[in-house]
C-alpha cells in the first residue's frame, strides 16, 4: 500500500480533551481529513494547558496535529444549520458529550443521518448511553475505578496506585477507532451508515480480560500484587536496584527464567518461578547493583529483562527514534521552528508514517471549510459578523 490509506475520508470531530483527540489524531495520521468543530471562545480545553510548544499547549500540539479547525457556536440555530451543512459532506462524525447533549443541540445522530444517510456517527461516552450511570460525570480515574482496573493496580503491600497512562480514555478512543473503521467498511459495501458507541468504562473493563477470566473460573477477587501478572510471581515483577532505579523481569517461560536465574547467579531459584516467597530473594539479589549494571549484565541474555525508564529516558532512547516514535515536527504554520513530537505507532507495509501538519489555531480553517461545504462567502461573513463563527485564518 502506498500513500494515505484513509485519504478521502472526511471527519468532523466534536470531541474535546484526550480520548477523542487521540482517536482523531490517529485517523489524521492515516490520511483522513479531520476537522475539529470547536466552541468559538475557548475551543478544545486541551489548548489551555502548560507548558507550551510554540503557540499551543504541549498536549494539544501532539493530539491536534494534522487537523483543521472550525470555530462554530452550536448553541445558535445558525451554527447548527452550518454544522449540518458540513455534516452532509463528510463520512464520519465523532462526539464525546454526555448522552443526550448532541440531541438537545440538534446535531445528534438522527439530525445528521437525515442529511447524510451514509454517515458513521461515533459516540465516545463515559459510562455508556444506557445503564445506571449514563448521566454521571467522570474521568479516566473514575472509569478505571468502576472497571476494577484500579483495584488490581498497585504494590505488593496492597496499596492502590494510579496507572501512569489513562487506560479508559486511551482504550476507549482506540477501540472506537476500530468501530469507526468497521462501520466505514460496512458503509462502503452497503451504502448504509451506522451509529457506533464505545464507553470508556466498557473499554477499561474489557482490558481486564485475563484477570476477569481468572475470577470467573475461581470466584476469587484479587488485588494489587496478588496475581501472576501484577506482582505475585518472582518471574514477572519489578525490582529496585541499588541506585533507586528499577529493573523489570518478565521471564514467564521456563527457558527465560532459567536464563535469568543463571545470569543472576541464583540457579537454585530455577524451580521456584511460581513461588511468591522467592520474590524477596530476587529483590535482595538485584538490590546489590545499580540498574544499568544489570542492564549490561543481561545484554544478549534471552531472559526478558528491561530497565524501567523514566519518561525522559524513554523518549531519548535510541529505540524510540529507530521505530519512528519520536520525530521532529513543525511548531506552527509558517514557522521554521521544529520540536520533538510523538510519531504514530501504526505501520503499513513497514513504512514509518511521517507526522502531519502542526495543530491548527482555533478557527484557523473556518472559512475554507464552510465554503468548501457549499456556504457562500456572504453566508460565512454573516456567521462571523454575528459571532456564531470565528475565522482566524493564519498566513501560510
Amino acid at each position: 500500500m502506498t500513500g494515505d490509506p484513509l485519504a478521502g475520508v472526511r471527519v468532523l470531530d466534536l470531541t474535546r480533551l484526550l480520548p477523542g483527540g487521540v482517536l482523531s489524531a490517529l485517523l489524521a495520521d492515516l490520511g483522513a481529513d479531520v476537522v475539529k468543530v470547536e466552541e468559538p471562545t475557548a475551543g478544545d480545553y486541551m489548548r489551555w494547558g502548560e507548558p507550551r510548544i510554540g503557540p499551543e499547549s504541549a498536549a494539544s500540539w501532539i493530539v491536534g496535529r494534522g487537523k483543521r479547525s472550525v470555530a462554530l457556536d452550536l448553541k445558535s440555530p445558525a451554527g447548527v444549520s452550518a454544522f449540518l451543512r458540513l455534516a452532509a459532506t463528510v463520512d464520519v462524525v465523532i462526539e464525546g458529550f454526555r448522552p443526550g447533549v448532541v440531541d438537545r443541540l440538534g446535531v445528534g445522530y438522527d439530525a445528521v443521518r437525515a442529511v447524510n444517510p451514509r454517515v458513521v456517527y461515533a459516540s465516545l461516552t463515559g459510562y455508556g448511553s444506557d445503564g445506571p450511570l449514563r448521566d454521571v460525570a467522570g474521568h479516566d480515574l473514575n472509569y478505571t475505578a468502576y472497571a476494577g482496573v484500579l483495584g488490581i493496580t498497585g504494590t505488593r503491600s496492597g496499596e492502590v496506585a494510579i496507572p501512569g497512562v489513562q487506560v479508559g480514555d486511551l482504550g476507549g478512543g482506540t477501540i472506537l477507532g476500530m468501530g469507526i473503521l468497521a462501520a466505514l467498511v460496512h458503509a462502503a459495501r452497503t451504502g448504509a451508515g451506522s451509529r457506533v458507541e464505545v464507553s470508556m468504562y466498557d473499554a477499561a473493563l474489557a482490558w481486564t480480560s485475563i484477570h476477569a477470566g481468572a475470577f470467573f473460573a475461581s470466584g476469587a477477587a484479587t488485588g494489587p500484587g496478588s496475581m501472576p501478572l501484577n506482582g505475585l510471581l518472582p518471574c514477572y515483577n519489578v525490582y529496585r536496584c541499588s541506585d533507586g532505579r528499577y529493573l523489570s523481569v518478565g521471564a514467564l517461560e521456563p527457558a527465560f527464567w532459567a536464563a535469568f536465574c543463571g545470569t543472576l547467579g541464583r540457579a537454585d531459584l530455577v524451580d521456584r518461578a511460581s513461588d511468591p516467597t522467592a520474590v524477596d530473594e530476587v529483590a535482595v539479589a538485584l538490590a546489590g547493583r545499580p540498574r544499568d549494571d544489570w542492564v549490561a549484565e543481561f545484554a544478549g541474555v534471552d531472559a526478558c529483562v528491561a530497565p524501567v525508564l523514566d519518561l525522559g529516558e524513554a523518549l531519548d532512547h535510541p529505540l524510540a527514534r529507530a521505530r519512528g516514535m519520536v520525530q521532529e515536527g513543525q511548531v506552527a504554520h509558517g514557522s521554521d521552528a521544529t520540536a520533538r513530537t510523538l510519531g504514530t505507532p501504526i505501520r503499513i507495509d513497514g513504512v514509518v508514517r511521517p507526522i502531519g501538519s502542526p495543530p491548527p489555531a482555533l478557527g484557523e480553517h473556518t472559512r475554507e471549510v464552510l465554503v468548501a461545504a457549499g456556504l457562500a462567502d456572504t453566508e460565512v461573513d454573516g456567521l462571523i459578523a454575528s459571532g456564531v463563527a470565528v475565522d482566524r485564518a493564519a498566513p501560510r
